[in-house]
């Protein structure tokens, strides 16, 4: 007695209430080939006990002169809903991939996820791990801001000092020139061309400002 048919994506099942019958597949190996064929199910091999249900045969394969239905002996299955299967499989394949993702195992595929992981963080280093690292970066990077901090003011310092120099320097040159001590033109030859143009009065008003900025500092 059928249990089920064998058709991909029918779930239809045996049940003498309803006006459902079903058929085993024919003896004939052209017949039985070509019914094969129409089923479309992968590595498919009935055995005496596979059968197909009338929904996938159409009604003039029927011979309703006796009191049961039979098929005819030319008759073959046609009526299948291919589409309904495949979007099936595609969904429990879905489901499935879902599922190994959820559980990896440990092998070669969980080393290359592990390197992957790896890779990423390394890309990403401005990404912590937990809140004690990222407390640790900032104080370092703190520190190191403190450091450029003092290195500037020392730099600063310098450039003033250099600076306040180069004004004295050239205070004095100009000073022996009004004089006449030096002779004139001496500070063309001796100084750089931005500072010789200049003339004397601006320079003592540079000195004093560097002086003012001196006594700020201290």
């Amino acid at each position: 007695m059928p249990t089920n048919c064998a058709a991909a994506g029918c779930a239809t099942t045996y049940n003498k209430h309803i006006n459902i019958s079903f058929h085993r597949f024919p003896l004939d190996p052209k017949r039985r080939k070509e019914w094969i064929r129409l089923v479309r199910r992968k590595n498919f091999v009935p055995g005496k006990h596979t059968f197909l249900c009338s929904k996938h045969f159409e009604a003039s394969c029927f011979d309703l002169t006796g009191q049961t239905r039979r098929l005819k002996m030319d008759a073959v299955p046609t009526i299948f809903d291919f589409c309904t299967h495949i979007k099936s499989v595609k969904l429990k394949s879905k489901n499935l991939l879902k599922k190994n993702n959820s559980c990896t195992p440990s092998g070669p595929s969980n080393l290359k996820s592990n390197l992957n992981t790896q890779q990423v963080l390394l890309e990403h280093s401005y990404a912590f791990r937990n809140p004690m690292e990222a407390k640790r970066r900032i104080i370092k990077l703190e520190k190191e801001i403190a450091s450029l901090k003092r290195k500037m003011k020392t730099c600063l310092q310098k450039e003033r000092r250099a600076t306040r120099r180069w004004i004295q320097a050239t205070c004095l040159v100009k000073n022996l020139e009004a004089n006449n001590i030096l002779p004139k033109g001496t500070s063309e030859h001796i100084l750089p061309t931005a500072l010789s143009s200049l003339p004397l009065e601006d320079f003592k008003i540079l000195e004093g400002k560097q002086q003012d900025k001196t006594l700020a500092v201290i």
